[in-house]
């Protein structure tokens, strides 16, 4: 067992890092206010300069003092300057192991590498930020071959092959461009490049008549409105592309795997028994182009260098009857039901006639602001019935979007106004269930149900105004969990 320290790109990276974070303040000292005198901005710039060098001469010891080192079972972490801790980490205790390609990392053809644990705390993974991708290939190794005597005595007789399950296509990739709404990045930048032009030049003299002449003409309008939103299209594309762009879903008997990134590449596995929970989820835009989202809910923790990755999603744009095929051939055991059961015409009287304190308070606001529209007073009971219909609409899309079935093995929820989200999670795999009723569900027979699956944090997920039998049906389900829980 021989320490090693980290890679030395290690320091230049953490540097990085600090200019990325203090590079607005270094412009407005150095740059903006290169010439100024000013007492605030000339020790400003030296305060600077002495943080950079302490900043500096802090990461260096932090690599020469940090090492790691691997034996047959187990990291060991060896920290701290002045006061020397050291950390032992079975593999048997690594959930997740992610994978992140940044261009940083790309320009110096190395890597970085998060084992994690499953624990929350700053100490949660165990993480190298960078390293060789030779090195993260030999510890990615011995980590798995470990897990797999340990959990499976016999995995080194069997050949597992990978099974690839999706690729975006161009189609695709087109759709998502659109679902993602990245075209409509360009409006910002539109409005920038006019405020600057604006800054420079004085387009309400200057131009006011050739602004009055392409107005006037049709054909130059239908030109530009045709041009910008090429441009949109083209510019989302690209956008989607990049962080979409080789994109791969792929399994074996145990994992998931996942890879994407054109530029900064993401590759991590989701291992199939710590699978909690499946969730499809519809935006109105997606249900229109016929998409929908996977996601797995992992007993792991779903985030990477500090950044939340989506690592629980298998792709945010598949067509929705391969995304149902996908889940039945990554996880063969979850059965989505195709037929649902509605909620009874007395729960959406329930949710009609409940109050609602966002049109309460907003009425009692309007009676007193009395708002102008483009220049126009609208009277205050006419915006305030608008928002009345609103919320009544709301609820009966609700209402009609809510549904639920229950089996021997697994329950379907789903629910949701303009984005619908459909949950479908294994009895075995629910840790608490609750069942509540207020004086009006109580008046009519109706009840709510909650489910919660272990991942980080908690996922809760329920219906509400459920009849009272259905409730207890669901009490009674759960348990039967006895039966099925393993205690190891």
């Amino acid at each position: 067992m021989k320490k090693k320290r980290y890679h030395p790109l290690l320091i230049l990276f953490r540097i990085g890092d600090f200019v990325k974070s203090y590079f607005i303040l270094f412009i407005i000292l150095f740059i903006v206010n290169a010439g100024s005198r000013s007492p605030v901005l000339t020790y400003g710039r030296y305060l600077f300069l002495l943080f950079f060098a302490i900043v500096m001469v802090y990461h260096f010891l932090k690599w020469y003092t940090h090492k790691y080192a691997l034996d047959e079972s187990a990291f060991h972490l060896y920290r701290g300057i002045f006061n020397k801790t050291e950390r032992t980490i079975p593999f048997s205790k690594i959930q997740n192991i992610n994978r992140h390609t940044s261009f940083f990392h790309r320009i110096f053809h190395v890597t970085s590498v998060s084992f994690e644990t499953g624990i929350s705390g700053d100490e949660a993974a165990v993480l190298f930020e960078v390293i060789t991708r030779k090195e993260a290939e030999r510890i990615i190794d011995i980590v798995q071959n470990d897990k797999r005597k340990t959990f499976e005595p016999d995995a080194e007789e069997k050949e597992k092959e990978r099974v690839v399950h999706f690729k975006p296509t161009r189609k695709d990739t087109l759709k998502a461009s659109f679902t993602s709404l990245s075209p409509l990045a360009v409006i910002p930048v539109f409005f920038s490049f006019y405020s600057n032009v604006d800054d420079i030049v004085d387009i309400d003299k200057k131009a006011r008549g050739m602004l009055s002449y392409i107005i006037s003409s049709w054909w130059i309008v239908s030109g530009i409105v045709l041009f910008v939103a090429l441009i949109a299209v083209i510019f989302g594309m690209a956008r989607t592309f990049l962080k979409y762009g080789k994109y791969e879903i792929s399994s074996d008997d145990e994992r998931i795997y996942i890879t994407k990134g054109v530029i900064e590449e993401t590759s991590f596995f989701i291992e199939k028994h710590k699978v909690q929970a499946v969730e499809v989820e519809q935006s109105l835009l997606k249900r229109l182009l016929g998409l929908a989202e996977v996601k797995l809910t992992s007993a792991g923790r779903l985030d990477f260098e500090g950044e939340k990755l989506e690592l629980n999603s298998l792709y945010p744009f598949l067509p929705v009857k391969r995304a149902y095929e996908i889940i039945n051939e990554i996880l063969p055991d979850y059965e989505v039901a195709q037929k649902m059961r509605q909620l009874p015409k007395k729960s959406l009287w329930v949710r009609l006639l409940a109050p609602s304190w966002i049109w309460i308070i907003a009425t009692v606001v309007l009676y007193f602001w009395k708002p102008e529209i483009f220049g126009l007073r609208v009277p205050w009971w006419l915006l305030s019935s608008f928002l009345f219909v609103s919320i009544l609409v709301a609820r009966w899309i609700g209402y009609l979007h809510t549904k639920y079935v229950l089996n021997d093995r697994f329950i379907q929820l789903q629910s949701g106004i303009f984005t619908t989200s459909l949950f479908l999670s294994k009895r075995e795999k629910v840790i608490e269930v609750r069942v509540s009723r207020n004086f009006f569900q109580k008046w009519l027979g109706l009840a709510s149900i909650e489910t919660m699956n272990r991942a980080k944090p908690i996922q809760f997920n329920g219906v509400k105004d459920v009849p009272t039998e259905f409730a207890w049906m669901f009490y009674k389900w759960y348990m039967g969990r006895g039966k099925e829980v393993k205690v190891e």
